[in-house]
C-alpha cells in the first residue's frame, strides 16, 4: 500500500544555545514545579520563543518567572523576574511584549526596564482560568487561550480576542480540552488551535462578523504524555506543529499533510518554535525538559520558511 503524498523530510535538530549553568535554579523549590511535576525539582521550563527585528530570541521560564534574551550568536541574558508564571509571549510592532501568565493573566513587558505590569487581568471581572499562549493579527489584535487545567475531563477551555487600543475583549469559543498554541492563517479567516489534551490541532473558522463558526478536527496526533503545543505559520500557509512528550516539531502543507518532521537532540519536552535566521529558514524551538533552544535548518529546496510576524521580524526588504 502506497501513501497519497510523500514520506515527510526527517531533519535532526541542533542546539543553538541553552540556559546557561549560572541562571539555571538548582535545588530551588517552585509553586509550579509542586503542582505540575508532583514535587519533582526543576531549574527551569522554558517556553514562548518570539524575535524582535534584531533577532534576538526571547523566551521566558514558567516556574521562576522570568523572561530572557539570546542573542544572535547564542548569548543568553535575564531581562525580567517577576511574581507570575509566564507562559507564552510575543512582541508588538512597537517594540512592546506581551506575555501570556497562567497566574496574572496578559501581561506587559518593557524590555529596557525590565518592568513588567498587568494589562488585562479578567474578563469582565471574572477571573481567567490559565492564560497560556497569543498571537497578534495584522491589525494587532491579541489572540489568547486561556487553559487553565482544562482537558477530556473538562472541556471549557476559551480562546479570546482582544483589541489592545479600545479594549474590546470576545470570547470566540469556550468548549475546548486544553486550547494551547495558536496561528491565523494566511487569510486570518481561519484560526489554528492546539488542543493539547485531545492530542489535536482545531480548525476555527471566523466569519465576517467574527464569530468562530464550523469549528472541526484539522490534525488528529496519537501517543507521547502530552500533545500539540506551540505553533507557527509558514510562508505558504502550513502548520508548524511542537508535539511536546514526542521530541517532534511537525511542519505541514496549507492542506495538513505532514512535509517534513524534526526530532529533537536532547528531551522530548518540544513546547514551541519561531522561525528565523537567513531569510526565515530556521526554525527555532524551546526543549523544555532540559532548557534547550534548538534550532533546524530547511534547506532552499524543500520550500519552507517562515511566515512573517507583527513585530515584523522576518519581513523580507
Amino acid at each position: 500500500m502506497s501513501y497519497p503524498f510523500p514520506q515527510p523530510v526527517v531533519i535532526d535538530a541542533t542546539v543553538f544555545t541553552e540556559l546557561p549553568e549560572s541562571l539555571r535554579r538548582r535545588n530551588v523549590s517552585s509553586y509550579w514545579a509542586e503542582r505540575n511535576r508532583r514535587g519533582a525539582v526543576v531549574d527551569c521550563f522554558l517556553e514562548g520563543p518570539s524575535f524582535d527585528r534584531e533577532g534576538n530570541l526571547y523566551f521566558v521560564d514558567i516556574p521562576f518567572g522570568r523572561v530572557f534574551k539570546a542573542s544572535p550568536d547564542g548569548q543568553v541574558s535575564q531581562v525580567a523576574e517577576y511574581d507570575g508564571q509566564p507562559n507564552g509571549l510575543k512582541i508588538h510592532q512597537d517594540g512592546r511584549i506581551f506575555i501570556a501568565d497562567f497566574q496574572n493573566g496578559i501581561m506587559l513587558l518593557d524590555p529596557v526596564t525590565g518592568g513588567v505590569t498587568p494589562v488585562l487581568r479578567d474578563a469582565e471581572s471574572e477571573g481567567f482560568k490559565g492564560c497560556n499562549d497569543l498571537h497578534f493579527d495584522r491589525d494587532g489584535m491579541l489572540y489568547f487561550t486561556d487553559q487553565g487545567q482544562t482537558g477530556l475531563q473538562d472541556p471549557t477551555g476559551r480562546v479570546y480576542r482582544w483589541n489592545p487600543q479600545s479594549g474590546e475583549l470576545t470570547c470566540l469559543i469556550n468548549t475546548v480540552p486544553s486550547p494551547n498554541g495558536l496561528v491565523l492563517d494566511l487569510s486570518e479567516h481561519v484560526l489554528y488551535l492546539a488542543v493539547t489534551r485531545a492530542n489535536a490541532v482545531w480548525r476555527l473558522p471566523i466569519s465576517p462578523s467574527g464569530r468562530v463558526v464550523k469549528a472541526g478536527l484539522f490534525l488528529q496526533f496519537s501517543g507521547g504524555r502530552a500533545g500539540p503545543d506551540g505553533l507557527a505559520l509558514t510562508d505558504a500557509g502550513g502548520v508548524v506543529v511542537c508535539q511536546t512528550g514526542m521530541g517532534l516539531v511537525w511542519v505541514h502543507d496549507v492542506l495538513g499533510r505532514p512535509i517534513a518532521v524534526v526530532r529533537s537532540p536532547r528531551g522530548l519536552g518540544t513546547t514551541n518554535c519561531a522561525f528565523g535566521g537567513p531569510d526565515n529558514r530556521t526554525l527555532y524551538i524551546t526543549e523544555s525538559d532540559t532548557g534547550t533552544i534548538l534550532k533546524a535548518e530547511f534547506a532552499p529546496h524543500l520550500g519552507i520558511s517562515g511566515h512573517a510576524m507583527y513585530s515584523g521580524h522576518g519581513v523580507q526588504s
